[in-house]
């Protein structure tokens, strides 16, 4: 891992794939404890959870379903505080465990809008799974059920985390460096 430049900003390698792998395979067993017996319906929100929500969803050992929904509240390196539903849930989870699929929990703005809106279609329980969480920016509380890693208040890159569209793809996670100004 070397560092790397997008849009004119310097990144620095932070999670290598292969902890990152592994902090998966460990939230899948917590789940496959906590709801093996439920067949939840995975809700991946598109588009930064879907390279985690791939990984999650193979590794978990029992029946289960998955569907996509997409919310935005990122305008380049910054939430702005508003949350928009781009693309909606089509199924029914009426009576159904519901594991929301996040990548990163920030302010926890999005998540607490998504589950407010979730609980008016009467599940029988929403549990919340993020691959980072950012518990010094959180504005609302909310804390995930489920969290493959506690990571400080800087902005972060790949593994299907974006600036603008660019680095989702990159297997390796990368934190905004100190260089720059």
């Amino acid at each position: 891992m070397e560092h790397i430049s997008y849009k004119g900003l310097e990144f620095e390698p932070y999670i290598k794939n292969e902890e990152i792998q592994k902090e998966v395979k460990r939230v899948a067993s917590e789940i496959t404890r906590d709801c093996g017996n439920e067949k939840p319906l995975f809700l991946c929100v598109l588009n930064g959870a879907f390279i985690f929500a791939a990984d999650l969803f193979r590794s978990v050992d029992f029946e289960s379903e998955i569907s996509f929904i997409r919310y935005k509240s990122y305008s380049g390196m910054s939430s702005t505080g508003e949350v928009k539903e781009v693309l909606g849930l089509t199924e029914s989870i009426e009576g159904r465990t519901v594991i929301i699929v996040e990548d990163i929990v920030d302010t926890g703005l999005t998540a607490t809008q998504l589950i407010e809106s979730l609980k008016t279609k009467n599940p029988k329980q929403i549990k919340l799974a993020t691959l980072l969480f950012k518990p010094d920016s959180s504005t609302c509380g909310l804390v995930p059920d489920y969290v493959c890693f506690n990571i400080p208040s800087k902005f972060i890159i790949g593994y299907g985390l974006d600036l603008d569209g660019l680095a989702r793809n990159l297997p390796d996670i990368y934190i905004l460096s100190k260089d720059n100004k």
